[in-house]
């Protein structure tokens, strides 16, 4: 039996430009990011161009020294290279010909005395032009802000194919950057919106991806070789590129028209859920909010390792259940530089966070940059308005760390819950903080419930605790314990 090859994955070169505000932790981190990234996209990342500079070059992103380092990964050329054709007519090119031709005559009629002065004037002058081509490079060297280190690379294979940029580029700065090192270039933001291209599932998210990705290659569209061709009848002038936007501002058109009906519906059923008891688990990517949620809740939500492995909004009820039952949502991740297309487009998911009665800020403890990732979190939720919801820190993944990093973290963070989603013990405490959360807002009081009204106890059920319970000529006495809003609607309700 033949062995199956192994998959050959693409090989990528990742750039930073590391800026003076950023520190050199704070650079490593974002270029391990992009790393997970670009791995999560199907590529291996074999090399590493990085470069200090005040903001990043106006056409090239990098300066002229790094830009050739690069080129040297990829196999391209180093520098920008004109796409333009010359454009010259039969006439043109015959009275060029013919001038050739002529100062070919006149140069072989010269003598050769005065070819032999002027090879040496060429050669003392061929001389200082070196002199001052060298002068030159030495001053380009030195205006270039070009003070980081090598680049890291493991390129003993095929060249790398791809150059993934860790910021958002230019459609100028993309077409230089592919012409310099003839390779494909991505930034930071085109392989977040592929990532969550790759892992929408449901018709919502697909379509909520869909939005940012058009939004996203709108500007970036580019004209063909033969772009200069027109459309001919119906709409005449129009090149290809124009009529491509036409269709992707109509398909964006119809998209957020269908996603306006599908958040409708979204908002009837959380307002059915309005009095119910909501937590939502928010944090960064790959934080261990679905392990959480599956350790919580007893569901089957996807668990994997890897950036924005779900992306679809999960409600499932706190297990074993409570009364009144607390119901726990897993929204999408987030991440540093999230594309604001994305936030927008996935408003209406967020929107679980933003009317949930507490949010549960989950961490990666064992994260060295655990506290700029919660920096974003709490950044983007404070863009949607969720900043004002009650909330509790979470340092998840605890199980990495030694004793010493536990007790410090609980020194610096005492009111923080510590915790690995993998013991039970740790999972079996989380629910008691989350149970007592709601408990010290509920009050108690007693309802009388008419026997004409008995079919309606199981809403007494559903949104109380009941404590105790009697009969009497009048109907059935409950002591209850509950929500304040949700037992003034009761009372109400049987009042009536």
């Amino acid at each position: 039996m033949s062995k199956t090859p192994p998959v050959v994955r693409p090989r990528a070169v990742l750039v930073g430009v590391q800026f003076p505000s950023v520190t050199d932790t704070e650079h490593a981190a974002d270029l391990a990011e992009l790393k997970r990234l670009v791995h999560t996209l199907g590529y291996d990342a074999v090399a590493t161009v990085s470069q200090r500079r005040g903001a990043l070059a106006t056409g090239t992103v990098l300066g002229k020294g790094k830009l050739k380092d690069l080129a040297a990964l990829t196999g391209g050329p180093g520098v920008i290279t004109s796409g333009a054709r010359d454009r010259t007519s039969k006439a043109r090119a015959q009275w060029e010909a013919a001038e050739e031709d002529s100062e070919a005559e006149e140069t072989s009629e010269e003598g050769t005395e005065a070819t032999d002065s002027e090879s040496e004037d060429t050669e003392t002058e061929g001389t200082e032009s070196e002199d001052s081509e060298t002068d030159d490079s030495e001053a380009e060297d030195v205006d270039e802000d070009d003070d980081a280190s090598e680049p890291e690379e493991d390129v003993s294979g095929p060249r790398p194919t791809v150059v993934v940029v860790d910021h958002e580029l230019s459609p100028s700065q993309l077409r230089n950057l592919e012409k310099a090192t003839g390779a494909q270039v991505m930034d930071r933001t085109g392989v977040i919106v592929d990532i969550f291209h790759r892992h929408a599932r449901s018709h919502e998210a697909r379509m909520q991806v869909e939005i940012a990705r058009l939004t996203y290659l709108a500007p970036r569209l580019r004209e063909s070789s033969g772009g200069r061709e027109r459309q001919q009848g119906r709409g005449a002038g129009d090149s290809a590129v124009e009529l491509d936007r036409r269709k992707i501002r109509d398909r964006l058109a119809e998209l957020r028209a269908g996603l306006a009906v599908i958040q409708k519906e979204q908002d009837h059923r959380r307002y059915a859920r309005r009095e119910q008891l909501r937590v939502a688990l928010v944090g960064y990517t790959n934080a261990g909010k679905s392990s959480l949620m599956r350790a919580l809740t007893g569901s089957e939500v996807l668990v994997a390792d890897q950036l924005f492995a779900t992306l679809d909004t999960t409600v499932r009820a706190l297990h074993p259940e409570t009364r009144p039952r607390v119901l726990v949502s897993d929204t999408v991740g987030f991440i540093q530089k999230l594309p604001h297309d994305l936030v927008a487009s996935f408003r209406s998911t967020l929107d679980e966070a933003l009317e949930a009665s507490l949010l549960l800020y989950v961490v990666d403890a064992s994260d060295p940059t655990w506290k700029l990732q919660l920096e974003v979190t709490r950044s983007v939720l404070r863009e949607i308005g969720a900043h004002t919801v009650p909330s509790k820190l979470l340092l998840n993944k605890t199980d990495r760390l030694d004793q010493a990093a536990q007790d410090a973290l609980r020194a610096e963070h005492p009111e923080a819950v510590l915790l690995s989603a993998h013991r039970p013990d740790d999972v079996a405490k989380l629910r008691q903080v989350i149970i007592q959360f709601f408990e010290a807002s509920m009050v108690e009081a007693h309802l009388v419930i008419p026997y004409a009204s008995q079919g309606r106890i199981g809403e007494v059920y559903e949104h109380t605790t009941v404590l105790n319970e009697e009969y009497d000529e009048h109907g059935r006495k409950l002591r209850v314990r509950g929500l304040p809003a949700a037992i003034a609607r009761l009372t109400q309700a049987f009042q009536a």
